[in-house]
């Protein structure tokens, strides 16, 4: 973040930051859809590709439009540094590659994406890296894993698909005492709600799939930093595997970005308006929202957010079948294991995102077989509940 950045509002930067109009004049960002860039001489060529002098190489790892999003994105999180990646379990991949090695061990909250867990059990262990999981909202438990050897911290909050809620501020502390690091997955909250790197985080990871974007168009991931030796690690590691965001790809995260402030608060308001109504549900045995009082996480993240976000899951009254029967009796919302999207979500996490993973990491994380995760869009909350009660009255009796 630029020091003119850091004197502007959160929702000017979504608009603002991280655009620089070339000689052209345009009012709006171009793309370069280029792969690589031309010299003046050979002797600047020979400057560019050995980092004495700044400027574009090859789209792999400079491209222009790449670097708005970027900055901008930087920018929002109060990030000095950016990093885009070709999807969000790329920039995980990314992080591993850049800071682990063998020997190395992780301690990962047990509350995160089946993709993450996949992740850190079955591939990184693969070159020396243990991975320890623990319950994201239970401090001590993250205390008792640590060890000499731990690099990082890991974590999502809000988790997926739970919503449960872990001490960014605490967890930071923690990691530092021990000389490792923090990392936390902000995806359910995006910077419009939640800034980890504020609270002592080290490293902020992104899935732009989701509501960075907000319309479900492209796939991309990111990694901001105010830590300049982590910044450098993750470029040059980005240079040499080229796990890279395509230009197109990036401006449309960029253009994204305008509206994602304006779009959290009303995805925010839709599940908070929409965990009120299942709760009420006779179908219903247990919802879970951060931003409902009954929530055991709640006063933390009241404390640490800005809003509560826009992801509600719940439990029906039955198993598998009965879940089933209430997504498949949807009209209007899309049965997709997507989030973040304008248009509201709805899916069966044991059997989608958390499919791969075993049943005992299932149990650990409390995914059951009656949960329904549902990613609250942009539509009428009216709409959204009588959808739903398609599937919830059919429970009743």
């Amino acid at each position: 973040m630029t020091e003119r950045d850091s004197q502007r509002d959160r929702q000017t930067l979504a608009v603002r930051a991280g655009q620089d109009r070339t000689t052209e004049g345009e009012h709006s960002d171009p793309i370069f859809a280029t792969s690589s860039f031309v010299f003046q001489n050979a002797a600047q060529a020979a400057a560019r590709f050995s980092e004495s002098e700044p400027g574009n190489v090859y789209s792999r790892f400079t491209n222009p439009t790449v670097r708005a999003f970027e900055k901008r994105l930087a920018a929002l999180e109060s990030a000095s540094w950016g990093i885009a990646t070709a999807s969000g379990m790329s920039a995980i991949l990314l992080l591993g590659l850049a800071l682990l090695r063998n020997g190395d061990h992780v301690v990962c909250s047990a509350q995160v994406f089946g993709s993450t867990v996949s992740l850190f059990t079955k591939i990184l262990p693969r070159f020396g890296i243990a991975v320890d999981f623990v319950p994201v909202s239970d401090t001590q438990a993250w205390k008792n894993a640590l060890s000499k050897k731990t690099r990082f911290l890991f974590l999502e909050t809000p988790s997926n698909p739970l919503c449960e809620i872990g001490d960014i501020r605490a967890l930071a502390e923690l990691a530092h005492n021990a000389n490792s690091l923090l990392v936390v997955d902000n995806v359910y909250c995006t910077p419009a709600l939640q800034r980890p790197l504020e609270m002592g985080a080290d490293v902020v990871i992104h899935s732009a799939t989701k509501y960075l974007d907000g319309q479900g168009r492209c796939v991309g991931g990111a990694l901001v930093t105010n830590n300049e030796k982590i910044h450098e690690s993750l470029f040059h590691a980005l240079r040499t595997a080229g796990p890279s965001m395509s230009p197109f790809n990036a401006w449309v995260f960029h253009k994204g970005l305008e509206t994602l402030p304006l779009r959290m608060q009303v995805h925010s308001e839709n599940a908070a308006a929409l965990a009120e109504w299942l709760s009420g549900h006779a179908a219903v045995k247990k919802v879970y929202y951060p931003g409902l009082a009954t929530h055991p996480g709640h006063r933390l993240a009241k404390a640490q957010q800005e809003g509560f976000g826009g992801i509600v899951s719940f439990e029906v009254n039955g198993d598998k079948t009965e879940a089933w029967r209430v997504i498949d009796s949807t009209r209007l919302l899309s049965i997709t294991a997507n989030l973040g999207d304008v248009k509201t979500t709805i899916t069966h996490p044991s059997s989608t995102t958390h499919a791969r993973i075993t049943a005992e990491q299932r149990a650990a994380a409390g995914i059951e077989e009656n949960l329904v995760r549902v990613a609250v869009g942009l539509e009428s909350v009216a709409d959204i509940t009588a959808d739903l009660a398609r599937g919830l009255d059919q429970l009743i009796g």
